[in-house]
């Protein structure tokens, strides 16, 4: 276990202790848990703050390196990530098409019936930009594909779109992870750092909870 694992995270949800279980398969640890993420019904991973770090392990600068194994690179991440997000999706997008969304249960454990309303908020509020805006957001990245397919969304768009916030969300955040690594400061904060990732990501599903609670409170105040 490395030493910034979070106290309030378990293991499976802090990036360096996951991608230290992975050890020398680190770079096919990550991308499974990128495919994963991006539309295979397990809609609970560090997708947002997992890249981040991967890009200052590949950097070669984070003050906790020494502790996890790694043998990836920059450009294989800037390759990989991305396809292993569109892969993830695109079934995603099958499973939501095949079976729709009869597995989203009230009280299923993981497969809450919360989770796939949210992102059916998300998705019905956003249109297809909710393919590439869904990226950022944790669970609500594992579910649109699924409210995609089972809303029969036009296939060609939906993966235009996921394409696009495949790229946009892998490059993206690991090159910020591979740029902001060069700085000792954030090397030093990286559980804050973790926080601030999470927090951020989150900041649209709690909005969207807000203003529907909003908007039932005047409706019933009517």
């Amino acid at each position: 276990m490395t030493t910034t694992t979070l106290a309030l995270l378990p293991d499976f949800l802090d990036p360096l202790t996951l991608l230290g279980y992975f050890g020398t398969w680190a770079l096919v640890g990550l991308l499974v848990v990128v495919f994963i993420e991006s539309g295979v019904l397990f809609p609970v991973l560090p997708g947002d703050s997992l890249l981040f770090v991967a890009g200052m392990l590949a950097a070669g600068t984070a003050a906790q390196a020494e502790s996890v194994q790694t043998n990836f690179h920059l450009w294989q991440l800037l390759v990989f990530i991305p396809v292993a997000a569109v892969a993830g999706s695109q079934v995603g997008y099958w499973i939501g098409r095949s079976i729709g969304t009869s597995m989203f249960k009230p009280t299923n454990r993981m497969l809450k019936q919360k989770y796939l309303d949210e992102a059916h908020a998300f998705f019905e509020a956003r249109g297809p930009f909710a393919i590439v805006l869904g990226r950022f957001v944790p669970i609500v990245r594992t579910l649109v594909p699924i409210t995609a397919g089972a809303a029969k969304m036009n296939y060609g768009v939906f993966t235009l779109f996921n394409v696009i916030g495949a790229v946009v969300w892998g490059v993206g955040l690991t090159l910020l992870g591979y740029w902001l690594g060069q700085f000792e400061i954030i090397q030093k904060l990286l559980e804050p750092i973790f926080i601030v990732i999470v927090l951020a990501s989150l900041a649209p599903i709690v909005f969207e909870w807000y203003k529907r609670r909003k908007a039932a409170k005047r409706a019933g105040g009517v």
